[in-house]
């Protein structure tokens, strides 16, 4: 008989993105390794803030990718930078979660992906009145992360979400952390003394090419990700110039993409390719010759799923941020961190690079390092022993 589990999720394929790409992986390693899964998100509307065409005017919707059962629930979908917008987003969803969990059954064990934080609440609050197993998945700290980004202040609304966060993390039997930092900030919060905490690193499931072999005359790097605030794309295109020889490609979409190919087109090496399908973009990398992995500010907790994904195409990588992502990346000898929000550090770096002053790992030495390190099937194989099988 296969064991049932639940995920509740705001985010979920055909949505695009880190988040997105992490509850479909673990998903799908739960229903190959014989749990009965079903997923409960909203409609897909990320990251245009807008419903998917396909889904439009509908309340709710069931469908299937292979044996995973996912229940797609009303949203009012906004990627507003409006606070009050935003909240109302997540709060439509959140109030039919609500609603969905109390009148229906479900599985004993449920994993609920920790943000937005009134999602997360009230995930954890409905299946705390059914008396389920929390498995909480914690892959960034808001409101901390807010409040880094100069999206939150402190005051009254952080202080609300402050107490989301410690009801989230009092009230789950198991927290998982994509990072050290996650389960060291979860430490610090709460007595741990009766939990369990496991991290969970955001290693992809997709079977790794072959590297190809270098056949453009330019040094080729490139950034594929979410074009949004946190990133700072549109500040490197306007502060970096690139060596004539030398190319940065863009690959996304986000709040900044227009702002970003309006400044493409007045600079000669600097290219923007819009989105692609995730399966398309990886054979695109392949021509790649390293990849641009930036944070505009150091955000504790977040470990970039980027480090681990484009690692296992064989991409150099130059990580332009500070904190455990940047470790893993110097530690490992997957590239070079450069720790400060300093462009003009940044350029001299990539001129190094071009001039041959500085020297990254060959792309098979990544591949190589992406296979010892970070073995899914190994982790999961932990997880499965430590966490799914805790009573």
């Amino acid at each position: 008989m296969k064991k049932e589990i639940l995920i509740i999720s705001n985010y979920f394929p055909p949505e695009s993105g880190a988040a997105s790409n992490r509850i479909y992986s673990l998903a799908k390693k739960l229903s190959d390794n014989s749990y009965d899964v079903s997923v409960i998100c909203p409609l897909p509307n990320y990251p245009e803030g807008r419903v998917y065409d396909d889904y439009r005017g509908l309340f709710s919707k069931k469908e299937f990718i292979g044996n995973i059962v996912i229940k797609r629930l009303f949203i009012y979908a906004s990627n507003s930078s409006n606070k009050f917008l935003r909240l109302l987003s997540s709060l439509s969803f959140a109030i039919v979660l609500f609603q969905y969990i109390l009148f229906n059954n479900v599985p004993k064990k449920v994993i609920i992906q920790g943000s937005p934080l009134i999602v997360g609440f009230i995930a954890v609050l409905s299946c705390r009145i059914k008396s389920r197993k929390i498995i909480l998945n914690v892959s960034d700290l808001w409101p901390l992360a807010g409040l880094e980004m100069g999206i939150l202040n402190k005051g009254f609304y952080y202080n609300i979400l402050l107490t989301l966060e410690t009801y989230i993390y009092k009230n789950s039997d198991i927290i998982v952390g994509q990072s050290n930092e996650i389960l060291n900030h979860v430490s610090n919060t709460i007595s741990i003394k009766n939990k369990i905490l496991f991290l969970y690193r955001n290693f992809p499931d997709f079977e790794a090419l072959s590297v190809k072999k270098k056949n453009n005359k330019n040094y080729k790097i490139v950034y594929a990700g979410l074009l949004g605030l946190a990133q700072g794309i549109e500040s490197i295109c306007n502060e970096i110039d690139f060596p004539k020889d030398t190319e940065f490609h863009i690959y996304g979409n986000g709040p900044k993409e227009s702002e970003i190919d309006k400044i493409c087109k007045s600079k000669s090496q600097i290219f923007y390719h819009g989105s692609l399908k995730r399966e398309k973009l990886h054979s695109v990398l392949q021509d790649y010759d390293a990849t641009l992995i930036p944070l505009k500010n150091r955000i504790y907790g977040s470990v970039p799923s980027k480090i681990f994904e484009y690692s296992k195409l064989g991409l150099p990588i130059i990580y332009f941020s500070d904190g455990e992502g940047a470790e893993l990346v110097s530690n490992l000898n997957l590239g070079i961190s450069i720790r400060k929000a300093n462009y003009k550090e940044l350029q001299r770096v990539i001129e190094q690079i071009n001039n041959g002053d500085v020297k990254l790992p060959s792309k098979q030495k990544v591949l190589n390092i992406s296979f010892r390190e970070f073995d899914l099937e190994k982790q999961f194989e932990n997880f499965e022993n430590q966490v799914l099988s805790h009573q």
